[in-house]
C-alpha cells in the first residue's frame, strides 16, 4: 500500500485558517500559535477578502474551522465534522484526504459527509429541512465555499473541521441574523434593538448560547486529543 502524504517531509506546516468570528480566532490561536488565522465576520464579502489575505501569506494549505449549522437532524450540537467535500454554487469541492486524516477524519467520534456553503444565514428549521432534502449535506457554514474555491484557484489543498452548533430541528431567533459585525464581533446596539422589538427572542438566544458553548467544548476536547498525533502536532506547531 502506498504511504499517505503525511510523512515528515511532505506534511504541511504553514496553514492559513479561516473562521467566522473573532471569538473563534482567540479559541484557535493556542492550538495553532504560528498559523495565519482570519475571521470572515460571517459575511460573504468578508470570507472572500480574508481568504485572499490568507493566500497572500503563502500557506501550504487552507483550513476552515469553527461552528456550523446542522442540516442532518441526526446530528446534535457538539458533533465534530471533517467533511469529505464542500458543496457550493452547484459545484462540489473535494477536501484533501491527507489533511482530513491529519485533522482526525478517521476517528470514531468524527462525522464525514458533505458540508453545504451558504451565502446567507439560515435561521428557520423548515429551510434547514429543505436544504437537507435537496442536498443531503450534513451541515452548513458561510466560509468554507469561498475558501474551497480560492484554494482550488491557488492550487493548494484545503480541509474543514466544523462543529454543529444549532441543530437542524431548531429555528434561530431573528436577532442571530443581524448582530454580527463585518469584523467578526457583535453589534451590541443591533442586538439590543432587536430584543426591544421582540423580547421573546431571549429564550432562543439563551438556547443558542448553550449550543455554542457545547460546540466549542467539543472542538476543544477534539483538538486536545488530536494534538497527540505527530502529523497534527507538526501542522499546528509549524515545525
Amino acid at each position: 500500500m502506498a504511504e499517505r502524504n503525511t510523512s515528515e517531509h511532505l506534511a504541511p506546516t504553514r496553514p492559513g485558517i479561516l473562521t467566522g468570528l473573532k471569538a473563534e480566532v482567540k479559541f484557535l490561536r493556542p492550538a495553532f500559535p504560528h498559523a495565519a488565522i482570519a475571521a470572515s465576520g460571517a459575511t460573504s464579502a468578508g470570507a472572500q477578502r480574508e481568504t485572499a489575505r490568507l493566500i497572500a501569506t503563502g500557506p501550504d494549505c487552507l483550513l476552515s474551522f469553527g461552528l456550523a449549522a446542522g442540516l442532518d437532524p441526526a446530528l446534535p450540537p457538539g458533533t465534530v465534522i471533517v467533511p469529505q467535500a464542500v458543496h457550493a454554487w452547484g459545484e462540489t469541492f473535494e477536501c484533501d484526504p491527507d489533511l482530513r486524516h491529519i485533522l482526525g477524519a478517521t476517528r470514531p467520534d468524527c462525522y464525514g459527509g458533505t458540508l453545504l456553503h451558504s451565502d446567507d444565514v439560515v435561521l428557520e428549521a423548515t429551510e434547514k429541512a429543505r436544504l437537507f432534502a435537496e442536498t443531503h449535506c450534513a451541515s452548513l457554514d458561510m466560509e468554507s465555499g469561498f475558501m474551497a474555491r480560492q484554494a482550488r484557484e491557488a492550487g493548494i489543498p484545503f480541509a474543514v473541521l466544523r462543529v454543529v452548533c444549532d441543530p437542524a430541528t431548531r429555528s434561530l431567533p431573528a436577532a442571530a441574523g443581524c448582530v454580527l459585525s463585518p469584523k467578526g464581533g457583535l453589534k451590541i446596539g443591533a442586538l439590543l434593538a432587536s430584543l426591544a422589538r421582540n423580547p421573546s427572542q431571549i429564550a432562543g438566544l439563551i438556547a443558542l448560547g448553550g449550543d455554542a458553548a457545547r460546540a466549542r467544548k467539543a472542538m476543544q476536547q477534539f483538538l486536545d486529543r488530536q494534538r497527540t498525533v505527530q502529523a497534527f502536532m507538526r501542522l499546528a506547531s509549524g515545525n
